[in-house]
């Protein structure tokens, strides 16, 4: 037990010392960048630099949000807002990030954070290495060092103690006895105090939890009307193709078949022919409703699976494509059919606008996130716009609290990612 405390103090005492330094050098510059590229965009240059910076502020609180985890059990909760998966690119889009970034609550308390990182959370960690090597430094005047500092004039003080003889020298060295027998206990907790303070500015609060319930609100809302809008259009789209093809087809058939029974006895020739016509128009229905069926719900979907159901829709493709799975189990079956004809639409696309003869998809599962991209070696140009393709997929993977990116810079590559929480059976 005794071991098992001094190991979990001098770790503590080493993670104090490197907090301190990160803590200090970090929160200084990055504070001071923040300042100085905000106070530009008064005169435009800000506008471009400040997301640059603020980027880098929430990589640095990122990374304690890790070491808070790793090293206290801390859990930091993440408080910034997602951009949009539609957000421009270039200048346009630089300029709409930094908007974002400012309007962001999160990031002022990300700056509030900065100050307390390098000041009083500065103050407490500091402790936590300084209490050990205190005790160092008194044996070291215990040992003789006091002396020639003395004889040279120094009037040293280890804290209330005033070191003139080997006297006092050796009460130093038993106050740092003192003060390393505290850092067994405190050690740890001051490291963990550290963290326990960043958090209550970086993790969201009670407020911006509710703005975020909100905000998630209306987004289910809008999904929801979506979800309603495309059940009613597909309903529409699935009677007109059965008033359109296969009706129409099943009663040309009947018809056929009626004449038939009035002409087998008196003109068996034409009766034969018209058996021949109601076979064919029997077989073309047939295949309507098999193409009806798959559009509705692919069968090798329900039978073998996301990845099999891509792969197969991959072989009928005109342009080779690749296809990648690595899924461990099955997702549930909306989210496995909504997954399904968000990648058969941009394939579509893919195929319709890039003008390449290359296609990847890549499918895999991982922290409770399914994941697709869908890669082509086109022209580029592709956008999420009012009227497109990408826009249907991006309204239907809403409603499963998906969301879309798309990449697709002037002569190409095009990447649309796509990304729904789910979890594996």
């Amino acid at each position: 037990m005794t071991m098992t405390r001094l190991k979990d103090a001098l770790v503590a005492g080493a993670r104090g010392l490197c907090l301190t330094i990160f803590a200090l050098v970090g929160s200084i510059v990055l504070f001071v960048f923040s300042v100085v590229s905000i106070a530009l965009i008064l005169v435009g240059v800000g506008l471009l630099t400040t997301p640059v910076v603020l980027t880098g502020v929430r990589a640095y609180a990122n990374a304690y949000r890790a070491r808070a985890a790793a090293w206290s059990g801390v859990t930091i909760p993440e408080a910034h807002r997602p951009f949009p998966a539609d957000l421009r690119s270039g200048l346009t889009g630089q300029v709409e990030r930094c908007t974002l970034m400012l309007k962001d609550p999160a990031t002022w308390r990300d700056l509030q954070w900065l100050l307390v990182n390098m000041t009083a959370a500065t103050v407490v960690v500091v402790f936590a290495p300084a209490l050990p090597l205190y005790m160092v430094y008194g044996w070291v005047l215990a040992a003789g060092v006091w002396e020639p500092i003395h004889d040279a004039g120094g009037g040293e003080w280890f804290a209330f103690i005033h070191v003139t003889s080997q006297t006092t020298a050796d009460q130093a060295a038993l106050l740092g006895m003192g003060f390393f027998v505290l850092a067994l206990y405190v050690n740890p907790s001051l490291v963990r105090a550290h963290f326990l303070l960043a958090r209550t500015f970086l993790a969201p609060t009670t407020s911006m939890r509710e703005r975020e319930l909100a905000r998630r609100v209306d987004r289910l809302t809008e999904t929801r009307h979506d979800a309603v809008d495309n059940s009613a259009a597909e309903l529409r789209r699935i009677e007109r193709d059965l008033h359109d093809g296969a009706q129409a087809r099943l009663v040309a058939m009947g018809m056929d078949l009626g004449t038939v029974e009035a002409l087998i006895e008196t003109d068996p020739a034409k009766a034969k022919e018209l058996l021949a016509k109601a076979r064919q128009n029997s077989g073309e229905a047939l295949t309507e409703l098999r193409d009806l069926v798959r559009g509705i719900h692919p069968p090798v979907l329900a039978e073998r699976g996301l990845g099999d159901a891509v792969k197969a829709l991959a072989l009928r493709l005109p342009i080779a494509t690749e296809v990648d799975v690595e899924l461990a189990g099955r997702v549930g079956a909306p989210v496995e059919s909504a997954a399904y004809f968000a990648v058969s639409e941009s394939l579509t696309n893919a195929i319709k606008h890039s003008g390449g003869d290359r296609i990847w998809v890549d499918m895999h599962h991982a922290d409770g996130m399914l994941r697709i991209a869908v890669t082509d070696n086109g022209k580029g140009g592709a956008a999420i716009g009012a009227g497109s393709g990408l826009s249907g997929v991006e309204r239907r993977l809403g409603t499963f609290d998906g969301v879309l990116a798309v990449s697709s810079p002037a002569g190409g590559p095009t990447m649309v990612t796509m990304e729904i929480p789910c979890e594996l059976s």
